[in-house]
């Protein structure tokens, strides 16, 4: 954008309110304070920040230092708000002004920084009220899927995909006549058609392309296949703008065609993985479907590359749900669509799956699922095709199928994390006590220096059984005789505590002194000085030469 002197005067004149903010910052301004008006601005529609003006009238230009590398800023600014912020530098009699444009949240998405949902409340920013957030929720409560498309008709609906949820609702549900039902009675019991009209959710999933294409074009699925990251045209590209039940396998038929198995071996047998699980993807195109925002314009696409696949929808993640809770929090943007779906049997329960991803992932050490690049106006979903850790696999192999079944998503998402040496957050700990019991995991060391890791059987198994010995830690005695190894190695200048600590990393300084208190008890070391420059010497003297000079 180029900002004319004249606009910017007008601004100047103009009363300061949630969509116009100005700020002196003559030589800097807090980044994260920068962060926090932009998320304010957003959440009341949008507006512009203007640094380098006074903000009380009659409004003066002081010029401001801040911010020097706007290119970077800008980069930041979308790291942390996942929006993008234009900026520009106004040149105004010799003096720097900058100027920021945020645009408006998305419809029904409160944005949210530090566990707050900023507004402005006078001059100052406050956290949104409660009856402000439900009002911005409600935006997006309505069920789009369920209202009525009042130009469509019953013709426009497909026979083939008409006929496909007859036999998955009477595949899942055989006892209910479902097949010799008249199609109209179908589709009104499934709540596809409401007092004989045609709802978007019958269009989404049943729709000729004639239909979705004259009412809703927006509602397709473009698959493209990539071989490398080089951009251009994809090597293969189809549209689907047809009801999403007679599309669902033919996606799946055109991974599945590129779907490499990846070879593992255990003892005499060797194990074939799939790159891309048949669960998981349609898993993931299923929840896109549900999910998306149908009053966004854009499509949904599934990227196949040779080792993962991208499935990105239009929307953002429904109000309420982030990457980090979606495991925990349901809430079904297209709800009327969900419930079709379970009752076909293709979603376990309305309005959620991740469960299922997640556990079909970490059952086979792929990565977990990956949400990095998702926005406010995208859920950028990510499946890694790759094998993590053959050893882990062949560990939930020796543990058996039928326990790991028994294995509730938290106990495996507990495993993973032990297995990949990570912090247990406090919604898993709960299951450590269980899995300690059942011989998956070991507790090792004290207090603070408290660990978990997986079971000596499991190194055992892969062979390995000296990296269990290490992550296990030494026994006390080998412990010592470390420790004395080093302060005889050093008997000249002594050994400090922060050295002798940098010799047992596994322990934490309270340990180690414990330690050093039984050798000195034990007449095998002394010390000298009491404060921190205190030195470990040997009690006494090694026979033969000092071991330097050997």
């Amino acid at each position: 954008m180029t900002i004319p002197l004249s606009e910017l005067q007008t601004w100047m004149d103009a009363r300061e309110d949630e969509h116009l903010e100005f700020k002196e910052a003559k030589n800097r301004f807090d980044f994260e304070e920068l962060v926090k008006y932009c998320i304010a601005l957003s959440n009341e529609g949008g507006g512009r920040m203007i640094l380098g003006v006074t903000d009380k009238p009659p409004r003066e230009v002081v010029g401001s230092r801040a911010f020097p590398d706007l290119e970077r800023t800008k980069a930041s600014l979308f790291e942390r708000l996942r929006l993008r912020i234009d900026a520009e530098e106004v040149q105004h009699r010799g003096r720097r002004i900058l100027v920021l444009q945020v645009p408006p949240r998305p419809l029904g998405v409160p944005l949210q920084y530090k566990g707050a949902y900023w507004m402005r409340g006078g001059d100052a920013l406050v956290p949104m009220t409660q009856d402000q957030l439900q009002r911005i929720f409600a935006e997006a409560s309505l069920d789009f899927s369920a209202e009525i498309c009042t130009q469509a008709r019953l013709e426009d609906l497909d026979p083939t995909a008409l006929n496909a949820l007859r036999k998955l609702w009477h595949r899942k549900s055989p006892d209910q006549g479902i097949s010799t039902r008249p199609d109209e009675q179908l589709l009104t019991d499934a709540e596809l058609l409401v007092d004989g009209e045609v709802t978007y959710a019958a269009l989404i999933l049943l729709g000729t392309r004639k239909a979705l294409g004259k009412y809703l074009s927006q509602a397709e699925v473009i698959f493209e296949y990539r071989s490398n990251e080089e951009p251009g045209p994809a090597a293969e590209r189809h549209e689907f703008r047809l009801g999403f039940l007679s599309v669902l396998d033919e996606i799946w038929r055109l991974i599945n065609q590129r779907n490499d198995l990846q070879h593992f071996q255990q003892g005499l047998f060797i194990w074939d993985v799939p790159t891309f699980n048949e669960r998981m993807v349609r898993e993931a195109v299923l929840n896109a479907v549900s999910h998306r925002d149908y009053r966004n314009g854009g499509s949904i696409f599934v990227r196949q590359y040779p080792r993962r696949v991208e499935i990105v929808s239009p929307g953002g993640f429904p109000p309420g749900i982030t990457p980090e809770n979606v495991l925990r929090q349901q809430n079904p943007r297209n709800r009327r669509i969900a419930e079709v779906l379970g009752k076909c049997g293709l979603v376990e329960r309305a309005g959620q799956g991740f469960d299922r991803i997640f556990r079909e992932c970490i059952q086979q050490s792929k990565p977990l699922p990956d949400f990095t690049h998702t926005d406010a106006n995208g859920v950028w979903l990510t499946l890694h095709g790759d094998i993590q850790d053959q050893e882990f696999l062949r560990f939930l192999e020796e543990i058996g199928q039928e326990q790991v079944a028994l294995f509730g998503l938290d106990d495996l998402l507990l495993v993973d994390l032990v297995h990949r040496d990570q912090p247990i957050p406090d919604d898993l700990k709960p299951r450590i006590e269980p899995l300690l019991e059942r011989g998956i995991i070991e507790r090792t060391g004290r207090g603070r220096s408290v660990r978990l890791l997986l079971s000596r059987r499991f190194y055992r198994y892969i062979g390995k059984a000296g990296v269990y010995t290490r992550k296990r830690g030494l026994d006390r005695e080998t412990n010592k005789e470390l420790l004395l190894k080093h302060i005889q190695y050093n008997r000249k200048d002594g050994s400090p505590l922060k050295e002798l600590v940098q010799v047992l990393p596994a322990l934490s300084y309270i340990q180690v002194q414990k330690l050093l208190q039984e050798m000195r008890i034990n007449g095998q070391i002394h010390k000298v000085g009491n404060t921190k420059a205190a030195r470990w010497y040997p009690k006494i003297p090694p026979s033969g030469d000092n071991p330097e000079s050997k």
